[in-house]
């Protein structure tokens, strides 16, 4: 999630059990802690592929973090007592800020490795989008409440009672999940595709409009379901161009990004590049991982030894407008494909 939701989170755990003692100090602590495991996004790992597929790794792992909350626990025991509360509620606390801070990112599409150093794939439960504000904003009210008024009476109670809003806000992204695929899996059978693996997430900043992705060799088929549909989906079929992927056998990049993603590629010619996208992330036709992983030379396909990844903009903002709609009214039917074509500058 984004970092502002991220300390938000860490800020409201350690308010609703830290602040009948700490007082509004533990709001300023459990949002700093609450960020600790997003510091790994400093280091470099030698090219853009490794510095996505490295990121959520060892300072997302449990384990990791497990031993990190007992070494904070021993450091401010040792040299910041305070006898009001046990060690072991104070362990808790800095273990469950640093905990939910990594078990909110495995929520989202990106990938998080949480048994790290396992070689274990990223988990993604893919049912939340990155930023949302149904899931932020009453942990935003509680921790501004708190911070206002104090940690005392029954304001001490709302940080708990958020926490309690937002992980049952969670649920329902979870069951909203579960009724884009069943919806999307009768359709498939319906029509006898036989896909090789289904992939769902949220649209952009909401949890009611869902984009199912199924991947079929050459082709991937792409939806949207929403609660409110009153017709089965229209699966529009698009070029994944799979074959390209031959030139890429020896790239330890692709290798990588195969890992991470589940293999939820696609592949493109642009130019003299072979183009990677990653299609979990972003919305149809605006991926922001795209890498350049071989360049077409007199000799045919070379590997691009160090990567970058390409400039991602904003995208077409209007369009969110017309996802909005789209939750509301399943027909006229969205432009994916159209969508789709853009992202090589086809139109």
């Amino acid at each position: 999630m984004d970092s502002i939701t991220q300390a938000l989170l860490g800020a409201s755990v350690q308010g609703a059990l830290l602040g009948r003692w700490q007082g509004r100090k533990a709001l300023a602590y459990g949002a700093v802690l609450g960020t600790l495991p997003d510091l790994d996004v400093v280091i470099d790992y030698g090219d853009a592929v490794a510095n996505m597929t490295y990121h959520r790794g060892f300072s997302h792992s449990l384990f990791v973090l497990s031993v990190v909350a007992v070494l904070l626990t021993w450091l401010v025991r040792r040299f910041r007592p305070d006898p009001r509360y046990s060690g072991t509620r104070l362990f808790a606390t800095i273990w469950l800020v640093l905990v939910t801070h990594v078990l909110l990112d495995a929520f989202t599409s990106y990938g998080t490795q949480l048994f790290w150093p396992l070689a274990t794939p990223p988990i993604a439960w893919s049912s939340i989008f990155i930023i949302d504000p149904l899931y932020s904003v009453p942990l935003l009210l509680a921790v501004l409440a708190a911070g206002l008024f104090g940690l005392s009476g029954r304001i001490a109670r709302w940080p708990a009672y958020a926490l309690i809003i937002s992980t049952g806000y969670l649920g329902f992204t979870l069951a909203g999940k579960q009724m884009a695929e069943h919806r999307v899996q009768s359709a498939v059978a319906s029509q006898g595709i036989q896909a090789e693996r289904m992939f769902s997430t949220p649209t952009p900043f909401n949890s009611l409009l869902w984009r199912v992705i199924l991947v079929d060799g050459e082709h991937y088929y792409e939806t949207l379901v929403s609660w409110w549909d009153d017709a089965p989906p229209t699966l529009v079929r698009l070029p994944r161009n799979v074959h390209l992927a031959k030139a890429l056998s020896d790239s330890p990049q692709h290798e990588r990004l195969q890992w991470f993603t589940g293999n939820v590629l696609r592949y493109d010619e642009d130019g003299n590049q072979l183009l990677v996208t990653d299609l979990r992330l972003g919305m149809t036709g605006f991926h922001p991982f795209r890498f350049p992983l071989a360049e077409r030379t007199a000799k045919g396909w070379q590997l691009v030894p160090l990567p970058e990844r390409l400039p991602a903009n904003r995208g077409d903002m209007g369009r969110l407008a017309s996802l909005w709609q789209r939750i509301w009214q399943q027909e006229p039917a969205l432009p994916l494909a159209a969508w789709a074509a853009e992202l090589n500058g086809s139109r």
